[in-house]
């Protein structure tokens, strides 16, 4: 079991909430109120998680320039007013940051009793 410290179980609260909010703000046709409160608080929550210096570091370092621009651009924009456009550079900044995850988030799913035989067919197995 991994322990965590009260700063992570509080981050770990508030980035579920943010993606909650982000969840349910897109279900409702892009409400700007409830994404607002999403970006917010997913930000927040990494925050407690990892930290406020491994967060900077995180999101600026020097090859991940753009991707911070399109994510933290698309907060702003939703914040502004504009949910869908915001939205929009929101999840392709999101992609160019985390691309380095996704492998290892589909390796942990593969192991997954129900998931990992879905991702072990043949035709889905190509592709990821």
């Amino acid at each position: 079991m991994i322990s965590l410290t009260d700063t992570q179980k509080i981050g770990m609260g508030l980035t579920g909430f943010g993606v909650f909010f982000l969840f349910f703000g897109m279900i409702l046709f892009f409400d700007k109120a409830l994404l607002a409160i999403g970006n917010v608080l997913f930000v927040a929550g990494l925050a407690f998680v990892i930290g406020l210096e491994r967060t900077f570091r995180f999101f600026f370092q020097k090859h991940k320039v753009k991707a911070t621009g399109f994510f933290l651009g698309g907060v702003f924009v939703v914040l502004v007013g504009w949910p869908l456009i915001g939205m929009i550079l929101e999840i392709y900044g999101f992609f160019l940051l985390f691309r380095g995850f996704f492998p290892v988030v589909v390796g942990f799913i593969r192991r997954v009793p129900v998931l990992g035989s879905l991702l072990n067919l043949p035709g889905i197995r190509s592709t990821t």
